[in-house]
């Protein structure tokens, strides 16, 4: 039997505020709000233990954003690449990450080091959500 879907779950502390991050960085949609709230704007902290967001497409994973007491210590196990650059090279593909990364930047996003291309691996940017979680734009 093989794997139907994949869903990627970040453990956070503000999970609204990390899923919207996330939601606007990939063009993903929540789903409705809770029951009681019109909007996700009207979620209580306490009401807020969880957010998730998919992609309208239906193409890529589904992302779950879950609060947890503990903070962020360490650096991802995971992470996921951002796919900006895909089939661009040079100065092609700089140009695309860093459109990307002044994109998201004011919307919380942490500018990471730019690792460039070495004739094995294309040029990638790392960065950290909200949270600090880390991403590349590749």
């Amino acid at each position: 039997m093989s794997v139907k879907q994949v869903q990627v779950t970040f453990d956070c502390a503000e999970p609204v505020r990390v899923g919207r991050f996330w939601c606007e960085m990939l063009g993903y949609v929540p789903p409705p709000p809770p029951e009681g709230c019109a909007t996700w704007d009207d979620v209580s902290s306490e009401q807020g233990s969880w957010f998730a967001c998919s992609d309208p497409t239906g193409v890529g994973p589904r992302l779950y954003f879950q609060r947890v007491p503990e903070g962020k210590v360490v650096k991802n196990r995971v992470h996921l690449d951002v796919r900006v650059g895909t089939g661009l090279v040079g100065e092609e593909r700089l140009a695309a990450l860093e459109a990307e990364c002044a994109r998201l930047v004011p919307l919380g996003a942490v500018r990471g080091q730019l690792l460039l291309a070495d004739g094995e691996n294309e040029s990638c940017l790392n960065m950290q959500d909200v949270e600090g979680n880390e991403f590349c734009l590749d």
